[in-house]
């Protein structure tokens, strides 16, 4: 059994026996106990999807309106002539063949790469290193684009990629504690407003089934998302 210590025990008994609005959920994640730290506050998206089926996969990337609060280290695989853009919309690192070798020796201290399609042929290479990791570019997540320079940009300033679990989950970081409760608002609804556009043809009966919000080390609340919550 996962141990629960004495905050976390403590701060339980303040959850909702169901769901509550998302105005007040915010406002009971933020009221539970606080580390010495800003801790992250997550979006879980319970679907109704089926996630065995290829065609019914959720996956993707979407910048929110007010950020999530923390940057990430980006590297871009292009060609010399983009490269300087690319490390001037905040690319660590920026090239083809001399970024592909060092990172075959070894070298993963970046959190996302983007690469122009014309580079995917030598990128591939590096799938298995890179894959197991999620760290390989993808059309789906929008790491695969001719646009490097903008994609750089978004994902410096802290893009949010997701994909569903096995369970039909979906998780996410919508800001931290310390954002006000209106910008932690903006965020979750335009998340929230981005995965029901993208219900799979396919899935069958009710798409969002459970949404629950929480901090990094406080417990869950549900938030309402029926007919006029304005979350439906």
């Amino acid at each position: 059994m996962r141990y629960r210590g004495k905050r976390y025990k403590k701060d339980i008994q303040k959850v909702p026996a169901g769901p509550i609005a998302l105005d007040e959920a915010i406002k009971r994640v933020k009221s539970f106990s606080k580390p010495k730290f800003d801790q992250s506050v997550d979006l879980v998206c319970h679907l109704g999807i089926d996630p065995k089926q290829a065609d019914q996969m959720i996956r993707g990337s979407v910048s929110l309106p007010k950020g999530i609060g923390k940057t990430k280290r980006v590297i871009a695989f292009c060609s010399e002539a983009d490269a300087e853009a690319a490390k001037e919309a905040g690319a660590i690192e920026a090239g083809a063949d001399e970024l592909v070798q060092k990172i075959q020796e070894g070298w993963l201290d970046f959190d996302v790469a983007v690469a122009h399609p014309s580079l995917m042929g030598k990128v591939g290479k590096l799938g298995r290193v890179l894959g197991p990791q999620g760290k390989m570019p993808s059309p789906k997540s929008g790491t695969v684009t001719p646009d490097v320079a903008t994609a750089v940009r978004e994902y410096a300033a802290g893009k949010v990629e997701f994909r569903n679990d096995n369970g039909g989950n979906v998780h996410a970081a919508m800001g931290k504690i310390s954002f006000s409760d209106d910008d932690l608002k903006e965020n979750i609804v335009a998340f929230i407003g981005h995965i029901r556009r993208m219900k799979p043809s396919a899935a069958k009966g009710q798409y969002l089934k459970r949404v629950c919000l929480s901090g990094t080390m406080t417990p869950a609340v549900t938030v309402d998302t029926s007919a006029g919550s304005g979350l439906e």
